[in-house]
């Protein structure tokens, strides 16, 4: 397997889980936002897809194609992020990029969320006992982001994303465990918004989508073969609070040889004893969950 696998995987974007007529028109329709809210909503959505697609940013047309915008809206909206340095332009690709302010106020909330630092040992283990590459995937609306990762001793790593990196709820294995563990009626939803997206990500497509929940359901953990890079397969597991839904998950991805077969089943005990384990521990510390 050549290390082109290590090829990162190029991000997607997500607002709130809302019908996709409305996905930011403003409207009050199920989770969308009420009105008097739709320019707060309209901003935030297009901070989060420019952040789905990560270093390569996006363009004007794109962000407007992409959210169903005029593009005079689009361009009202981008000129204002600007302003306040949450957004900046490459003058020669003409993309846009998040901005320093994106950047500042990160820095300040990090102090308050501790679900990095309590998973760490977690992910670890995992890493040094399977030797693959592990992440650690927490919902935001319609997408997963990871907020950690760690690399295993094996020589060939299976980076296909990195700290910060968005893919729709569904792509990829710790994005894959948090939509099966959602409620019937909310991953309906959430795939039905989702499945225009879906084909920027290697050969996935809602039908590919359908037989991964499928298999990974019969198997009682998340399993991506290859679904997003070739050659790459993964494996995650959803963390399950004290009450209400999975708002982490946690995966194992690996060239796609080290996890198939009898090593996959060996793999995903592995993983399911540590995160059993991990949920006792987020339980005992009382983390309050998103």
């Amino acid at each position: 397997m050549p290390k082109s696998a290590n090829a990162k995987a190029k991000a997607s974007a997500s607002g709130q889980p809302v019908k996709a007529a409305d996905k930011v028109t403003g409207k009050s329709v199920g989770n969308a936002p009420p009105l008097g809210t739709q320019s707060v909503h309209r901003a935030v959505t297009v901070l989060r897809e420019i952040a789905a697609h990560g270093m390569k940013g996006l363009r004007l047309s794109d962000i407007a194609d992409a959210l169903s915008l005029e593009r005079p809206t689009a361009h009202r909206i981008v000129k204002g992020l600007v302003a306040q340095g949450m957004l900046m332009q490459n003058r020669e690709t003409r993309h846009y990029h998040l901005g320093h302010v994106v950047y500042e106020l990160g820095l300040a909330a990090s102090p308050h969320f501790s679900l990095r630092e309590l998973c760490q040992p977690t992910l670890q283990t995992l890493a040094d006992k399977s030797g693959d590459s592990v992440f650690l995937m927490v919902r935001s609306g319609l997408d997963a982001v990871c907020i950690d990762l760690l690399e295993g001793s094996y020589p060939i790593q299976t980076r296909t994303l990195e700290i910060g990196g968005r893919r729709p709820l569904g792509v990829g294995a710790g994005s894959l465990a948090l939509l099966i563990s959602l409620p019937p009626d909310e991953r309906e939803r959430v795939m039905s918004t989702n499945a225009g997206r879906l084909t920027t990500f290697g050969n996935f497509t809602p039908s590919r989508l359908e037989k991964a929940i499928a298999a990974s359901t019969d198997a009682g953990y998340a399993i991506n073969e290859e679904d997003v890079l070739p050659g790459v397969s993964a494996i995650g597991l959803s963390i399950r609070p004290r009450q209400g839904t999975p708002y982490a998950a946690i995966s194992i991805a690996a060239i796609e040889s080290r996890l198939s077969g009898a090593r996959r089943i060996e793999m995903a005990r592995l993983l399911q004893k540590e995160v059993r384990a991990l949920e006792k521990k987020l339980d005992a510390e009382s983390l309050l969950w998103g």
